[in-house]
């Protein structure tokens, strides 16, 4: 058995998802920063590597209020599982642009590991996907939101 119940890791995995769910459509990513220690780690492998919670603020707001980040507000989760004795939660998020105005859906998946660190808060987050990937899902979103607008 780990330091932490299952349910209480599955319960700040929801809030964290509750919070991105809110940030991505709000523009305000604060709250959902606040979701790490003070002295959290986020990895990300196209950006680097962020040292605590104010860093991981600060890149967050800037990275999602900017092309194409900001036209990129959802993140469902196909799945996630919780390795109760390590205190992770591995999951599948989906990266859904907005509508591009012909209801066609955008989107690309990166592979999370979030450690969990007591009192609903995450000491570390790592994401690994395929830029290139991204890159193609991109053009296709662009492609059909300027052919939706005539263009």
């Amino acid at each position: 058995m780990g330091q932490w119940p299952k349910a209480e890791i599955e319960s700040a995995f929801v809030e964290y998802q509750q919070r991105a769910a809110e940030a991505g459509t709000s523009g305000n990513w604060r709250p959902w920063a606040d979701l790490f220690t003070e002295d959290a780690d986020y990895i990300e492998h196209l950006y680097g590597t962020m040292h605590g919670r104010e860093v991981i603020y600060e890149w967050i707001q800037k990275t999602m209020s900017t092309y194409p980040g900001s036209d990129m507000p959802y993140f469902p989760i196909e799945w996630y599982l919780i390795d109760e004795d390590k205190g992770w939660v591995v999951c599948q998020v989906w990266n859904r642009m907005r509508d591009p105005g012909d209801g066609s859906i955008h989107q690309e998946y990166n592979i999370t590991i979030l450690k969990y660190a007591g009192d609903g808060l995450w000491s570390s987050e790592e994401d690994a996907y395929n830029p290139m990937r991204f890159g193609t899902m991109l053009s296709g979103w662009e492609a059909a939101r300027d052919a939706a607008a005539g263009g």
